[in-house]
């Protein structure tokens, strides 16, 4: 082959390097295999500075290199050593630097658990596939829920922190512990029982069913299809918090709601105190504002009437009438001093015809009439304006007290005058063979006064 041609075949060819090759390696593997579960044997376990995990796991045959990085790591509920069959379940993948195929591990757990693994994932599958794993299913929990049923021991740790929670953020809550076994062969049929128990009793408005952490076998009577199917069937809304953050198990999965740990389902449940002391005194200095606004309105309201019973006041208008009058008689006088003597005439008879009715007279007793009624007329403002003062204390008193119906509730009666309506205060407003009619709790009836 000429050189020539030799150039054109290494323009064709791909050229990779190491760590590109590495790094298409990882993809397609990554790409290609799921979540895995590998069960085999410890061994080169160790947990650097960093405090990721590294380990093989082997069989008699093959092994291979295996990865947990934080924070995971840190969450295992036991510690990995040399020799120690363990099931994990990780993502495979490559190490680009060295080339090497490995396992990330997410999840590690003791081999033992491994049938009971496989039996959760079966008993999951199959009642996800019935639909209770559904949201559409689940239920609102009570905002302001009265009584509590809390099943669970009632000697672990888990009841004391609930109950300490509880009575921290909501002491108003009424609380009753429903003591069964959370973990061995007796747990799961107890907790059935207790739900079952609970749903026909109906005196909680909310269930928690919750433990503390333990492993997957500890934690095995929650994963129970007795107790799933008896979450499922409670009437009564049911919180699941079983174990820490990171345990999962099939009741959390069928409850209306699932909290990561006790303490975080008795927040969830009731509401904190301090918050509902602040709503509620929110929702009264808006009342009193509110209140006070309609105050003030009212206020105005009679300033307003008051004003116009101001400007209608006949003393004003008496006092008008007569500058007018005097206006008028500087206009006679002025025209008797320039007129004829028929008018001068005209004028002495008028003037005679005066005297004889005696018009100073008359107009001074009109005067004195209108001065009393002047008089009269302000002193019954002035009360008609204390009384509407008093009516407006009574009105804003009456928002604070019993409505006048709650008062003829309790056996009494307003009476009124049967042709006037008006409210009989005194014995002295009736006399005998008056009419009257009666308002009570639930109508009126009309009455007669027999006597005094």
């Amino acid at each position: 082959m000429s050189p020539a041609n030799e150039g054109d075949g290494a323009r064709a060819r791909t050229i990779l390097t190491p760590s590109s090759l590495n790094r298409l390696a990882r993809d397609l593997i990554e790409d290609a295999l799921p979540l895995v579960w590998v069960e085999g044997e410890l061994s080169n376990v160790s947990r650097p500075a960093s405090g990721h995990l590294y380990f093989t796991l082997k069989d008699s045959a093959a092994q291979v290199r295996c990865a947990m990085f934080k924070p995971r790591s840190t969450w295992l509920p036991f510690k990995p050593t040399d020799g120690m069959q363990v099931l994990a379940r990780a993502r495979v993948s490559l190490y680009e630097a060295r080339g090497e195929f490995q396992l990330i591990a997410e999840h590690l757990e003791p081999a033992g658990e491994g049938a009971l693994r496989r039996e959760f994932e079966r008993l999951k599958a199959r009642l996800a596939a019935e639909g209770l794993f559904d949201a559409a299913r689940k239920r609102a929990l009570p905002a302001w829920p009265r009584r509590i049923g809390v099943i669970t021991s009632a000697t672990g740790a888990a009841v004391r922190d609930v109950l300490s929670v509880l009575g921290r953020r909501f002491p108003l809550v009424e609380v009753d512990v429903l003591p069964v076994p959370v973990q061995g062969n007796e747990a799961a049929p107890a907790i059935a029982t207790m739900l079952a128990a609970a749903a026909a009793a109906a005196r909680h408005d909310v269930l928690l069913l919750t433990r503390g952490g333990g492993s997957l076998e500890d934690l095995w009577a929650f994963n129970d299809e007795r107790v799933a199917r008896a979450i499922v069937a409670s009437p009564i809304p049911v919180v699941a918090a079983i174990g820490h953050e990171t345990d999962v198990s099939i009741a959390d999965f069928v409850a209306d709601l699932r909290a990561p740990t006790p303490s975080a389902a008795a927040e969830l449940l009731v509401p904190d105190q301090a918050d509902l002391g602040r709503l509620l005194q929110g929702q009264r200095d808006r009342l009193v504002v509110r209140q006070r606004h309609r105050l003030e309105a009212l206020a105005q309201h009679l300033d307003h009437w008051h004003a116009r019973l101001q400007a209608l006041r006949p003393g004003e208008r008496l006092a008008r009438g007569h500058e007018r009058l005097l206006g008028l008689r500087r206009r006679l006088e002025q025209f008797v001093a320039h007129g004829s003597e028929r008018r001068h005439a005209r004028l002495a008879k008028a003037l005679s015809r005066l005297e004889v009715n005696h018009p100073g007279a008359h107009i001074q007793r009109t005067h004195t009439r209108l001065d009393t009624l002047q008089t009269r007329l302000c002193r019954a403002v002035v009360h008609a304006i204390e009384r509407r003062r008093m009516s407006m204390a009574g009105l804003a008193r009456t928002l604070q007290a019993t409505s006048p119906l709650a008062t003829l509730s309790r056996g009494y009666a307003i009476l009124f005058d049967a042709d006037s309506g008006r409210v009989l205060r005194s014995v002295g407003d009736v006399t005998a063979g008056t009419a009257l009619r009666a308002r009570l709790v639930d109508g009126e009836i009309r009455v007669r006064v027999m006597g005094e």
